[in-house]
């Protein structure tokens, strides 16, 4: 199983010691929620689910969606060497959830770090 790395501006900063995560965030404009689970295959993200709480503003569920428990839902299967995820002091923060625990990216790497954090497999050169 290889780990997932959180790397900014080239340094690992924070591991996430599995081989599959779900990020999460809250749409600043439309205080929606927003899910995505991820797994490693052969070095490479795979956006294997994606699901919202709602639509609008830039949270259009994909054609291929179905309604479920109050969640749009469908599966992408989009792969990935890696995501960039950018912070903002003006939005909330991503949330990254493994096995049974969760974290918001400011707890994981300091509150004061608001560059742009990429996520991808450890065993990735870090440039």
């Amino acid at each position: 199983m290889d780990p997932i790395c959180l790397v900014v501006a080239g340094v690992v900063r924070a591991t996430i010691p599995e081989s599959s995560f779900t990020l999460a965030w809250e749409h600043s404009v439309q205080k929606t929620r927003w899910e995505e689970r991820y797994a490693l295959d052969g070095g490479e993200l795979v956006l294997a689910e994606a699901r919202v709480q709602g639509s609008g503003a830039g949270m259009e569920p994909a054609p291929e969606a179905r309604l479920r428990d109050g969640w749009w839902t469908w599966h992408p299967a989009t792969r990935l060497p890696e995501l960039r995820l950018s912070r903002s002091e003006f939005a909330g923060d991503y949330t990254l959830c493994w096995r049974d625990r969760c974290a918001g990216l400011g707890s994981m790497l300091g509150d004061a770090e608001r560059a742009v954090v990429v996520v991808r497999a450890c065993t990735r050169d870090p440039r």
